[in-house]
């Protein structure tokens, strides 16, 4: 029975890589399904083969139905159990899809393991929260952060590689074996972290008061809007750099390698952040970041006037693009533990809404950045700036409306 219900503690180390293989999730079945998507189309939707971009949007959708309902279920039945349940959706949904044989029963399957995949990054998350708090989160979330990292810079490369192998439906295969893992993982070794006493009853009038409790803190909201606005440049950086690659630096082939350097290069951000906030604390870290972000991309829309030959103007964008990626890594586990401070007695939804509102709000603010695009760099970097400035703004507001010391 012991084996099944863990109740000794796992060491930091241990824990640390467990919730950053479950809040990995969401960004493996993504990327790894990038270089599959032409191929999907034109198999499975041969008179519209666009329709195999459905494939991340149907996802996505699933994920954001989920967000809202995990948090909450966990508050009520506890993290371990919870959890389990998701990563068996997600698991259907993967095996589904290996099976799909039209384009429609794919897409169905995607946003049922979108649904399932919310389950790890949202309620993994809570738990967190339930063992740590303040700066203690900030540098448990940026160790996460700094593993997390490694899998968008890898994952495209895996489904490349499974393809070349074999098919694209093996990907949903690797799916399979990466929950399988997580799974096993955290039913052997993970005990419960929420305990009955503390759970929070599953009834609609209790979920819209803590949600109130939740919009109507400013020392909570001051935070998801400024998450927003740090999360808007990524989702704009991540629409935009395939085609400046291509259209700006005719680099299109090389573009992974260059992905995976910068992704790689926000990593060590995520390791600073571990070694300075307990000591410098979550504001002011988050604070210096944006401030950064907004002088170096003022920097760079100058600098970019100057037209450099190439390939010196390559190198500056891709020093900027490495800049901005460090930056936004310093901001993203400081800002997610500090909204959540004050949230402690229910993390669950605590995490629910704040991550639904945040990354709605950033795909907003993205959208119109992204759009932007003339074929050149320019309104990239010219919307980072305005994101920057407003977040920035938000941070020195906070320390009006959101005065906690262990900040």
């Amino acid at each position: 029975m012991s084996r099944w219900t863990p109740t000794r503690p796992l060491g930091f180390g241990e824990f640390v890589a467990l919730m950053a293989l479950l809040i990995s999730t969401v960004a493996f079945s993504i990327d790894a399904m990038l270089p599959a998507l032409p191929t999907i189309g034109q198999e499975l939707s041969p008179d519209n083969p666009a329709r195999g971009q459905l494939v991340i949007a149907s996802f996505v959708l699933g994920l954001g139905l989920g967000t809202l309902v995990w948090g909450p279920i966990s508050d009520a039945f506890g993290r371990k159990s919870v959890l389990l349940v998701g990563i068996a959706i997600y698991l259907a949904g993967a095996v589904l899809a290996i099976y799909s044989w039209s384009i429609e029963t794919l897409l169905a399957a995607r946003l049922l393991q979108g649904f399932g995949g919310a389950a790890p990054r949202v309620v993994a998350t809570a738990m967190v929260r339930d063992l740590y708090a303040g700066r203690s989160m900030a540098r448990v979330t940026s160790i996460i952060m700094t593993l997390f990292v490694l899998v968008p810079a890898l994952a495209p490369s895996v489904g490349a590689g499974i393809i070349w192998l074999s098919d694209w439906r093996l990907i949903f295969l690797a799916f399979v074996v990466f929950g399988v893992t997580a799974a096993l993982w955290l039913m052997l070794r993970q005990p419960e972290s929420l305990p009955p006493e503390k759970r929070r009853p599953l009834r609609p009038r209790a979920l819209w008061a803590s949600i109130v409790e939740i919009v109507s803190n400013p020392a909570v909201m001051v935070y998801v809007v400024a998450l927003a606005f740090a999360f808007a440049p990524l989702f704009a950086w991540l629409s935009n750099l395939p085609m400046i690659f291509d259209d700006v630096y005719d680099r299109a082939s090389t573009f992974p390698f260059w992905f995976a350097a910068t992704a790689l290069v926000a990593g060590t951000a995520s390791i600073v952040n571990a070694r300075l906030v307990m000591r410098l604390g979550m504001k002011k870290i988050a604070t210096s970041a944006f401030a950064w972000q907004a002088s170096v991309s003022l920097l760079f829309l100058g600098l970019l006037q100057l037209d450099l030959p190439a390939p010196w103007d390559f190198g500056l964008f891709f020093v900027f693009m490495c800049s901005a990626f460090f930056s936004i890594g310093l901001t993203f586990g400081n800002l997610n533990a500090l909204a959540l401070l004050p949230l402690g007695h229910m993390a669950g939804i605590g995490s629910s809404v704040v991550m639904s509102l945040s990354t709605v709000g950033s795909v907003m603010i993205a959208l119109p950045i992204s759009l932007a695009y003339d074929g050149t760099p320019l309104p990239l970097i010219t919307g980072m700036l305005i994101c920057a400035s407003v977040a920035l703004s938000l941070m020195l507001l906070a320390r009006r409306v959101a005065q906690d010391e262990a900040a």
